[in-house]
């Protein structure tokens, strides 16, 4: 993970985490996301072979087609930066809850 601090006193992360629940980033993971990142004032970016969409926009995150196994480079940039990137990073290590 990389940070770099902004002029507001947020930072900018950026972390490469894997798809590991069986059926990949179908709606209700996605829909995990976008809860989550909808609950900092931080930017949330999700990226797949060079794809960025919005972290706030289900429609965006279903267009990477992340199966499982997949990775996924998560950009947090703002304040809170730090604490949405952590709660991302814990959802994707519980595979979505899903297993």
């Amino acid at each position: 993970m990389s940070a770099k601090r902004q002029p507001d006193g947020g930072a900018a992360l950026t972390k490469e985490l894997t798809v590991a629940n069986v059926a990949g980033l179908h709606m209700r993971p996605a829909k995990d996301i976008v809860m989550i990142a909808n609950r900092f004032r931080c930017d949330l970016f999700v990226e797949k072979d060079g794809h960025r969409v919005n972290g706030k926009s289900i429609m965006g995150l279903l267009t990477l087609v992340a199966g499982h196994g997949s990775k996924l480079t998560v950009h947090t940039e703002g304040p809170d930066a730090s604490a949405a990137m952590a709660e991302i990073e814990a959802l994707f290590k519980r595979k979505f809850n899903e297993e």
